[in-house]
């Protein structure tokens, strides 16, 4: 199998790398399987629709960030990131997160009732 990406160009796959969500992404619900990939020397992942392979999610391991931020049993937490052309516009939702198990490639995303975690969440800070 075989999608065609803007960033990566054409990637082959099977179907055992295919990432299950259940219920979906929140406002892409009908999505359901999806292709995590990690470009080489980044820290961006990128989280592509196996059905609609132009709705894609850059993503970040969020314990990056934070090394205590909360993890589910078996699944890793990922933010979304809001690209943006100007560095010190970039955002991760902190407080919606992405939790991924690898092993089994299933994964969901939950709200944390926390106000610790913001939805924008600046990623790169002027110094």
């Amino acid at each position: 199998m075989q999608i065609k990406t803007n960033q990566f160009g054409v990637i082959e796959f099977n179907s055992n790398n295919i990432i299950k969500f259940e219920s979906g992404i929140f406002g892409f619900e009908q999505l359901k399987n999806y292709l995590l990939i990690k470009s080489e020397n980044n820290v961006f992942f990128w989280l592509y629709s196996i059905d609609e392979p132009e709705i894609v999610f850059p993503m970040i391991g969020l314990r990056l960030i934070d090394d205590v931020y909360p993890q589910e049993k078996d699944h890793e937490a990922f933010g979304i990131v809001n690209m943006n052309q100007d560095i010190s516009k970039i955002t991760a939702n902190l407080k919606a997160p992405v939790y991924i198990n690898q092993s089994t490639n299933n994964g969901y995303q939950k709200i944390l009732d926390s106000d610790k975690y913001p939805i924008k969440y600046n990623l790169f800070k002027e110094e």
